[in-house]
């Protein structure tokens, strides 16, 4: 059986609950509910159990290494340029974020899945867009532009299973945590 998996960093509920509140708006968004919010680290797709038991082994070696680090939200933005598909609030730069994200990659690698092809580019998704006006996702980028959360402590990540559901968001679970104690 395969599982849809990806890594991520869970968003304090505190934070969450802020980026509810600015979720309106844009017509043709479909907001992520408070639940679904996180940091994705690496999106591994639909793979099977095998290389998921590989995956988590070499996610748990990784992790062994890397040391608790201080994060915070900043700014907004979309992905699709003139046609946008989603909504995100952005993230701090932030040297041991990318490091964990690449060590997340390593890890994929390991387990032997592909290289992700993409840049990455953290972000927390707060909606996904359907026909939704460019002029309204650009107005809500400019409003949304100086939001900054409080930092926080990153001391661990997890391993998350998603299953897509029609017509309603997707629903998450946790599958393993993996505490940073480098």
């Amino acid at each position: 059986m395969a599982m849809r998996l990806f890594a991520a960093l869970a968003i304090p509920g505190d934070i969450a609950e802020g980026l509810t509140r600015i979720m309106r708006g844009v017509p043709g968004a479909a907001w992520r509910p408070q639940e679904n919010l996180h940091l994705s680290l690496r999106f591994f797709g639909e793979i099977p159990e095998n290389i998921a038991r590989d995956l988590d082994t070499a996610l748990d070696e990784e992790a062994s290494g890397f040391a608790p680090f201080e994060f915070a939200l900043k700014g907004a933005g979309w992905f699709g340029k003139d046609d946008p598909r989603a909504l995100w609030a952005g993230a701090r730069d932030c040297k041991p974020l990318r490091a964990l994200a690449a060590d997340c990659e390593r890890a994929a690698r390991r387990a032997g899945l592909a290289s992700e092809p993409r840049k990455y580019q953290p972000h927390v998704t707060l909606a996904y867009l359907r026909g939704a006006p460019l002029e309204r996702v650009v107005a809500f980028t400019q409003r949304h532009a100086l939001l900054e959360s409080r930092a926080w402590r990153v001391d661990r990540f997890s391993l998350y299973s998603s299953w897509v559901r029609k017509g309603e968001a997707s629903l998450y679970r946790e599958e393993a945590s993996y505490p940073l104690l480098g």
